[in-house]
C-alpha cells in the first residue's frame, strides 16, 4: 500500500518580497491619504491639492525605492562580509571550525558522539553553507536581495497612493477629508487581510493593527492642516 505524500506549506520564502511589498503599499496609503487629508483641511483647491497628491506619489516611490535598496543593501554587504571570513576560518583551522559546528549541535539536543559525526559529514558535504545556516543563522531563504526589496517597495508605494489619489480625484472639496480618509481606511483594512493570508497570519490581528495606525496618522494630518491651515 503505498502512502499519500506529505506535503507542508512553508511561507518563510515570501518574507523578503512581502514585506516590502506590504510596507510600500501601506506607506502608500498612508501617507498620501494623510497628505491629502491635511492639504484638503487646510483649504487649498482642488488643482493644487491633486498637484500635491501626484508629486507625493512619485517622491515616495523613489524615496522608498532608494531607502529599502540602501537598506537591504547594508544587510548584504554584512552577510557577504560574514561568509567572507567564515570561509577563511574554515580555510585557516578547520578542526576548531569543526568542534565549533558540533558544539552547537550538542546545545540542540544531540549527543557529543553525534554531534561530531554530524559536523563531519556536513561540514564534507558544504562546510560554508553548514556554518553559514547553523552559526551565523543565514540561508538562501531569508538573504537579502536589495534589488527585488526597492523595485516591490516602489511598486506597492504607487499602487497604495494611487488609491486615495483616484479617490481624490472624484470627491468635491466639501467632504474630501472624510471620504478619503474613509477609503483608505478601506483600503488599508484590505491589505492588511491580504497580506496576512499570504503570511499565513492571523487576518483579525493584521487588519486591526493597520487600520487603526493608519487611521490614527491621517487623522492626526488632518488636524494639523485644519489648526494651522498651511500645507503639511
Amino acid at each position: 500500500m503505498v502512502r499519500p505524500r506529505h506535503s507542508e506549506l512553508h511561507r518563510t520564502s515570501r518574507i523578503g518580497w512581502l514585506r516590502a511589498s506590504v510596507l510600500g503599499a501601506n506607506d502608500g496609503i498612508v501617507s498620501t491619504a494623510s497628505l491629502l487629508a491635511g492639504v484638503a483641511a487646510a483649504s487649498v483647491g482642488h488643482a493644487g491639492l491633486l498637484q500635491t497628491g501626484v508629486a507625493g506619489l512619485v517622491a515616495g516611490a523613489m524615496s522608498m525605492a532608494a531607502g529599502e535598496y540602501v537598506s537591504v543593501s547594508s544587510q548584504s554587504d554584512t552577510e557577504r562580509a560574514d561568509l567572507d571570513r567564515e570561509r577563511a576560518e574554515l580555510a585557516t583551522d578547520p578542526v576548531h571550525e569543526h568542534k565549533e559546528l558540533a558544539s552547537i549541535y550538542v546545545g540542540r539536543g544531540l549527543s557529543p558522539d553525534l554531534a561530531a559525526e554530524v559536523s563531519t559529514q556536513l561540514m564534507a558535504h558544504d562546510a560554508l553553507g553548514a556554518h553559514a545556516r547553523d552559526e551565523l543563522g543565514m540561508s538562501a531563504t531569508v538573504a537579502a536581495r536589495p534589488v527585488q526589496a526597492a523595485a516591490a517597495s516602489a511598486a506597492s508605494f504607487a499602487v497604495g497612493a494611487a488609491l486615495p489619489l483616484s479617490v481624490a480625484i472624484v470627491t468635491p472639496m466639501g467632504v474630501m477629508v472624510p471620504v478619503v480618509i474613509g477609503a483608505s481606511l478601506a483600503c488599508l483594512t484590505g491589505l492588511g487581510a491580504v497580506s496576512a493570508r499570504a503570511g499565513g497570519a492571523p487576518v483579525a490581528r493584521a487588519t486591526l493593527r493597520v487600520a487603526l495606525l493608519g487611521g490614527l496618522a491621517m487623522g492626526l494630518t488632518a488636524l494639523v492642516g485644519k489648526l494651522f491651515g498651511a500645507v503639511v
